[in-house]
């Protein structure tokens, strides 16, 4: 990342802190329009502990990411990565690096050993920094049934 002083990554805890990061989101959920996006973070910020944070270059959000805690008898407890994108103008600039480490840390400051997290499939460039940058292995596929 070129000048270091100018990046701060926080976590983002309010709705005002949310809405400066719904453009960027909007880039990876363009299902949701801003009253939706507000209303299931919100949900989900009180009913499953999901945290928010993004990264800042010269005090403007270019990427974002969400995470929660959960407990499964596959990975036991573990952090589940709901959502890491960054803005569309700023790729390849180590950002989504920065960020992801940003919950590599978290997590071990929290007792959590395991990150997991889904990627599209068509989504190959994302696949390539899973696993060949962050060195994350695939370990499963997920399925989705729409009822």
């Amino acid at each position: 990342m070129d000048n270091e002083k100018s990046i701060l990554i926080k976590e983002l805890k309010n709705e005002k802190e949310w809405k400066e990061a719904y453009p960027v989101m909007k880039q990876l959920r363009t299902h949701l329009d801003e009253e939706q996006f507000l209303k299931l973070v919100k949900e989900a910020t009180q009913k499953e502990d999901y945290k928010m944070a993004a990264l800042y270059d010269n005090e403007k959000i270019v990427a974002v990411t969400g995470f929660m805690t959960m407990i499964t008898l596959y990975n036991g407890k573990f952090i589940w990565v709901c959502d890491l994108v960054t803005d569309s103008d700023s790729r390849s600039k180590g950002y989504g690096e920065a960020l992801l480490n940003y919950v590599h840390n978290w997590s071990k400051e929290n007792g959590y050993d395991i990150v997991s997290l889904s990627s599209g499939l068509h989504r190959i460039d994302a696949h390539r920094f899973y696993e060949n940058k962050m060195e994350y292995d695939k370990v499963s596929y997920v399925f989705l049934k729409r009822l």
